[in-house]
């Protein structure tokens, strides 16, 4: 596995837990006997590229883009030269809307998870062209407890909470510590029905700057 830094401490109880053995057992099955995303070696960048320590920001997705070549363990994201999804694109048609940042060549969002968002997928694992079919194997309770352990230990992050199936985990946040921002997925289906104009990305920076927390950089041009 990856070195994972400063998340070792706190991941260590998940690692150890036979819940987790599980999931490496379905894994290994998966990863020899279908095409699985993203890259094995990718699995874990959310927590590589955003130190635990430097985690202000939490955005929930739902499991890996399924097609081939998207995936590489950052929520929403995709490699360089990729083209982007939709629902990327009506994110970042939201944040040019909202701070004014020009749309960005590429849908790489490493640059967001170096500046401190955790780009968490609640199912980190995707069969090649299947939609949720890693979504029982038990990353749920991974994930959850992930954000539990945050919620817990930390004080003033910003949790953003877009479509149902991230609106679920709010009951895992102490919102008396933390700030949650819940609008409808970027989605087409859904991007107009209360993600355009939330300006959730000013008001992460709103709420980290008046708790004394450095802001974003949210332009992925600079």
């Amino acid at each position: 596995m990856i070195d994972l830094g400063d998340w070792k401490e706190p991941l260590a109880p998940l690692f150890q837990d036979d819940r987790y053995k599980k999931i490496r057992e379905f894994l290994k099955f998966e990863y020899s006997h279908y095409i699985v995303y993203p890259d094995m070696y990718d699995l874990y960048n959310c927590f590589r590229y955003t130190p635990y320590s430097e985690v202000k920001a939490v955005l929930l997705g739902q499991d890996p883009y399924h097609n081939e070549g998207q995936a590489h363990g950052l929520c929403f994201s995709v490699k360089e030269g990729v083209p982007k999804p939709p629902s990327l694109e009506n994110m970042l048609k939201e944040l040019k809307d909202d701070l004014g940042c020009p749309p960005p060549r590429s849908g790489d969002l490493t640059k967001w998870a170096k500046e401190g968002v955790l780009l968490l997928n609640t199912a980190l694992t995707v069969r090649e062209h299947q939609a949720n079919s890693h979504a029982d194997c038990g990353w749920s309770w991974f994930t959850d407890s992930v954000i539990s352990l945050l919620s817990e230990r930390k004080e003033h992050l910003v949790f953003l909470l877009w479509g149902n199936n991230a609106r679920r985990k709010k009951a895992l946040i102490d919102q008396s510590k933390h700030l949650v921002l819940e609008a409808a997925h970027p989605s087409p289906l859904s991007a107009y029905n209360g993600f355009f104009g939330c300006r959730h990305f000013s008001k992460t920076n709103e709420y980290l700057s008046a708790h004394g927390i450095p802001p974003i950089d949210w332009d992925l041009t600079t």
